[in-house]
This record gives C-alpha cells, sequence and structure tokens, in this order.
C-alpha cells in the first residue's frame, strides 16, 4: 500500500527535459561562422580545421565552407572546408 495520503498526483510525475543533443549540420552541408555543427557532452567528435570547440563541447564553424567529417588515428573529427 502506497503511503501517499493528501498529495497531488503531479507531485511524483516530474523529469528533466531532454538537451537537444547531436549533429546540427551534417557532412556536406554549407556552413557560416558561428554556426553550431555538433552539441555534445564530452568529445565524442573533435574539433578540427575550420572549427572550435566550446567550454560546453560545442562545435561551432570558426569559417565559411562545407562541413567535412572524418577520421584519424580511430578518433572522429569534423572540419570545413
Amino acid at each position: 500500500m502506497a503511503h501517499t495520503k493528501a498529495q497531488k498526483t503531479v507531485r511524483g510525475n516530474r523529469d528533466s527535459r531532454s538537451k537537444r543533443l547531436g549533429v546540427k549540420v551534417f557532412g556536406g552541408q554549407f556552413v557560416n561562422p558561428g554556426n553550431v555543427i555538433i552539441r555534445q557532452k564530452g568529445t565524442k567528435v573533435n574539433a578540427g580545421l575550420g572549427t572550435m570547440l566550446s567550454r560546453d563541447f560545442t562545435i561551432l564553424a570558426l569559417k565559411k565552407g562545407k562541413v567535412k567529417f572524418f577520421q584519424k588515428k580511430g578518433e572522429a573529427y569534423v572540419a570545413v572546408v
């Protein structure tokens, strides 16, 4: 028997909002400086040429160009060429 007597049912029905992580611009698409390419927690994908890794591990474009994903020595990278 549950011991919740006079509380509303909403009290235990909370959940956190999703953080909308993931790839925002895919390979082959064009970006402008400042565009978000990837939102991530930790460095699942590293920043390559023409990109910058921000404090919360978001990868941003530093120049105008085409997004390119590649692997080097088993590590995933993203670059703007």
